[in-house]
């Protein structure tokens, strides 16, 4: 199945240039189901996928019942502990989603298309209406992020212990929950890896809808840098509302040329690797199939690759460094392209076999590569958009040489 991720900034139409790639593909032949939190003119509204066309199906998501429904099962499989200290329970009708509810929602609905009950429907394309650019990308790096949470606080290691539980049990005096709660925490990482592997698939792409505007050309431009770090690839930059070039208005013609000297960046920037479509402005609203196909905008590539299995590589550097003894290189390099990361708000910590590294406004953690885990980090540099891990081989750690 090709997914398509959908983002770019707000207010820039992402929903409707969403709804346009979605029947671009179902035009192309391939049955095809779009999934969008905002309604979308003439889409049907229901949660469950529903047809649009004889090829494209449309399931809005429903944050708030899918935030009921999780809390409700919570206190069903809670019950012994609630019961114990006296707690009361919160019916459906009194529960209000709270921050971060759409964002799970969202999750739990991808999970239904890669390996849910929807995994089954036969789709081809699935086209996904993600939140605006910052929370998109923050959003796609949350299942590797939550299911390290899950691992650290609650190691599989310790569920060896569980014969343990029913005696700990009776010299506590009350009902131990870890039994429900390592069931719960595997159910959510089972879940998470089914949404982290769609998201790391080799057939996913990123699609960044983005007005012509000095906002959007320095949104786009950070977000080149969190491509790269999450190992996310665009397939498609489609510059939304473009207006003619040529007007008599003189307010009108300098607002058309702000946005050619904009588009004139974004094929310098983009074009050689991510192709930029212009799509017309309309004059109104797009309301219709007529009009969102009048945007004109091209269906899914099967022949893009998508994301980036593994964006690092290690090289072993030269200099006026002797080379190491016993058969270890003197220094090694760990690389990592980062077009338009800046220095100053880059930030680098090792901790044991993991590598934390922030770049402006994302932060991903990262396990360090097997033949540098034997060596200490001696410093690092940004050149050329490429940040180089400088690593020295460990001579108590690296094996030696007959």
């Amino acid at each position: 199945m090709r997914t398509v991720l959908v983002t770019g900034p707000g207010g820039a139409g992402r929903t409707t240039l969403a709804a346009a790639t979605a029947l671009a593909a179902a035009a192309s032949g391939r049955r095809t189901l779009l999934v969008s939190a905002e309604p979308i003119p003439g889409f049907p509204s229901a949660p469950e996928p529903t047809a649009v066309t004889d090829r494209l199906d449309h399931a809005r998501i429903d944050s708030g019942a899918h935030f009921r429904a999780e809390l409700t099962e919570l206190q069903q499989r809670a019950s012994s502990v609630l019961d114990l200290v006296g707690a009361g329970r919160l019916d459906g009708e009194e529960l209000t989603e709270l921050p971060g509810a759409p964002q799970l929602a969202l999750l739990h609905t991808l999970h239904r298309a890669a390996a849910g009950d929807w995994s089954t429907a036969g789709y081809d394309t699935l086209v996904v209406d993600l939140p605006p650019l910052g929370q998109a990308l923050a959003l796609l790096a949350l299942p590797e992020q939550l299911r390290r949470y899950l691992r650290r606080l609650l190691p599989a290691e310790r569920q060896a212990a569980r014969a343990l539980r029913p005696v700990l049990a009776q010299l506590a005096g009350v009902p131990m929950p870890a039994q429900w709660l390592y069931e719960a925490a595997a159910r959510k990482d089972e879940e998470l890896a089914a949404v982290q592997a769609l998201v790391e698939d080799g057939s996913t792409t990123l699609r960044l809808a983005a007005e012509p505007g000095p906002a959007a050309e320095d949104a786009l431009r950070t977000a080149r840098t969190g491509l790269a770090l999450y190992g996310l690839r665009a397939d498609l930059l489609v510059a939304n509302r473009v207006l003619p070039r040529h007007s008599s208005d003189p307010w009108f013609a300098d607002l058309a040329a702000q946005q050619e000297k904009c588009l004139g960046h974004w094929h310098e920037e983009w074009a050689p690797h991510v192709p930029v479509h212009e799509a017309a402005h309309l004059g109104r609203d797009p309301r219709t199939a007529d009009d969102l196909a009048a945007l004109a905008v091209p269906a899914p590539d099967e022949r893009v690759p998508g994301r980036v299995d593994d964006p690092w590589w290690i090289e072993e550097e030269s200099g006026e460094e002797e080379p190491g003894e016993e058969g270890r290189p003197a220094v090694l390099a760990w690389c990592l392209p980062l077009p338009g990361a800046v220095k100053e708000e880059l930030r680098l910590v090792r901790r044991g076999e993991e590598l934390l590294l922030t770049v402006g406004p994302f932060h991903r953690i990262v396990r360090v590569a097997s033949a540098l885990r034997r060596c200490t980090v001696s410093g690092a540099a940004l050149t050329d958009g490429v940040l180089r891990v400088r690593f020295t081989p460990d001579p108590a750690l690296w094996p030696r040489t007959p």
